[in-house]
């Protein structure tokens, strides 16, 4: 390896600033905070997101409505929707099959 071409690789205190979870790893970041973990000091560098508070791996992810939004788009543009379009039986059928 070349000298003097490399970035300094070492220790990083990764902090998630929703919910105050800290992890310590290598990283090449450049950073001019710094925090003590675990009874050192090392650079800190903040995040938003982390895999303690991303909704997927938390398990908290939402499933869009997206039949709500059809039903909105078919509101707001005045269409009206068949049956057949909904996935439901047409009404004629439906009275028959119940007699």
């Amino acid at each position: 390896m070349k000298a003097d071409i490399h970035p300094e690789y070492r220790f990083v205190v990764f902090k998630d600033i929703q919910n105050g979870f800290e992890f310590l790893t290598r990283s090449t970041i450049a950073s001019k905070e710094t925090t003590t973990y675990e009874g050192q000091e090392y650079p800190s560098i903040t995040m938003e997101i982390s895999s303690e508070s991303h909704p997927f791996y938390t398990g908290t992810q939402k499933l869009m409505d997206t039949e709500g939004r059809v039903e909105k788009y078919y509101q707001k543009y005045g269409f009206q929707r068949t049956a057949e379009a909904a996935g439901e039986e047409p009404e004629a059928e439906a009275e028959t099959a119940e007699a």
